[in-house]
């Protein structure tokens, strides 16, 4: 439910609250969300600025930095994440959660990057790979600069938990599981054990953001991010899986089905944005291939599209009771998530 200034002030104008309380409860309401990432303008800045910095020294490095040696980038990366540090503090001092959390994930990206000075200061890098190809190509050498994020994220979520702090841990895992495949398939992984990686891997990763959600939904949304990652590796290693039985494309719709649903349940746009190509895209296989010439098919397809509607008719009479006896069914923790949903 979304709490705007204006319809406070509608409830003050019928009396249901005066207009000093409508004034204290809507500043109340602000302090209470201020630091909960919101489509705001000043939010906008904060992530904007927060991602071109993070991708400066990620997805969009380029080959100058190689210029530098690997004890350079190894210590020029330790002033980065020195200032990116600092600012984090600052900002953490002043109570602005949201941009110390976007300068601490900063210092947190900046792992494999002294790790990978570090290396090629050492003299123990593997091959001729560069940095920049961290993010394109799979590698089984990659594992130490992964693992190595992993522990400096994992340190500072817990220190400082910030929950965009989750963003970069999450992208690591994803990446970890196709770097460990290439490891134990010897460096040839094919694009056929690619989908079946990102498809379970994604599963994984599911499982785990619905295991967080169970346990901190009363704290932040840490989950967050571990969804958005899960969902992607799921639907991606799901969606590009072939087959030419009918079957198998209609349980494939069903699944997309069943994503939907699961997102609508818990609240997880991901979910359903997903669901909803994969479900668009089965019905549009449908009309350009097996129902081609049909003219029954539009007909048939209105009319699911109504039926739908309908039970979303009935569903909105019912959906108070049926909600309160289908959750008596549940586990206390699920049934908690799902109220403060």
């Amino acid at each position: 439910m979304d709490v705007t200034k204006k319809k406070l002030e509608d409830a003050a104008a019928k009396n249901i609250i005066s207009l000093q309380q409508a004034d204290a409860l809507y500043e109340f309401l602000g302090a209470q969300y201020q630091d909960v990432p919101r489509f705001t303008f000043t939010h906008v800045l904060y992530y904007l600025g927060g991602l071109i910095a993070i991708g400066a020294m990620t997805l969009f490095m380029n080959l100058g930095w190689e210029s530098f040696g690997g004890a350079g980038i190894f210590f020029i990366s330790l002033l980065y994440a020195g200032v990116g540090f600092r600012f984090s503090s600052s900002f953490a001092a002043k109570s602005m959660a949201i941009p110390a959390g976007i300068c601490a994930t900063f210092v947190v990206c900046l792992t494999p990057l002294a790790i990978y000075g570090l290396q090629q200061w050492l003299g123990v890098w593997p091959d001729e790979s560069v940095y920049r190809d961290y993010h394109r190509y799979i590698k089984w050498h990659w594992l130490y600069m992964e693992l190595g994020t992993l522990a400096v994220g994992a340190v500072f979520a817990w220190k400082y938990k910030y929950p965009f702090l989750i963003m970069p841990i999450a992208v690591t895992f994803w990446y970890m599981t196709m770097d460990i495949t290439a490891m134990i398939s010897g460096g040839d992984i094919t694009w056929e054990l690619r989908k079946l990686v990102s498809l379970y891997s994604g599963v994984l990763m599911i499982s785990l953001a619905f295991w967080i959600d169970v346990r901190s939904h009363k704290k932040a949304d840490y989950a967050f991010w571990v969804y958005i990652f899960g969902v992607i590796a799921f639907w991606g290693g799901l969606s590009s899986q072939h087959s030419d039985s009918e079957l198998s494309k209609f349980i494939y719709f069903c699944i997309n089905l069943l994503m939907i649903g699961i997102g609508v349940l818990l609240i997880r746009r991901v979910f359903v944005i997903f669901g909803a190509l994969g479900s668009c895209g089965y019905l549009g296989y449908l009309a350009s291939d097996v129902f081609k010439d049909s003219w029954l098919f539009p007909v048939a397809l209105t009319a699911i599209g109504l039926g739908i509607i309908y039970f979303g008719v009935l569903w909105q009479k019912h959906e108070k009771s049926i909600t309160e006896k289908s959750r008596l069914l549940l586990p206390d923790p699920l049934r908690e998530l799902l109220e403060a949903k």
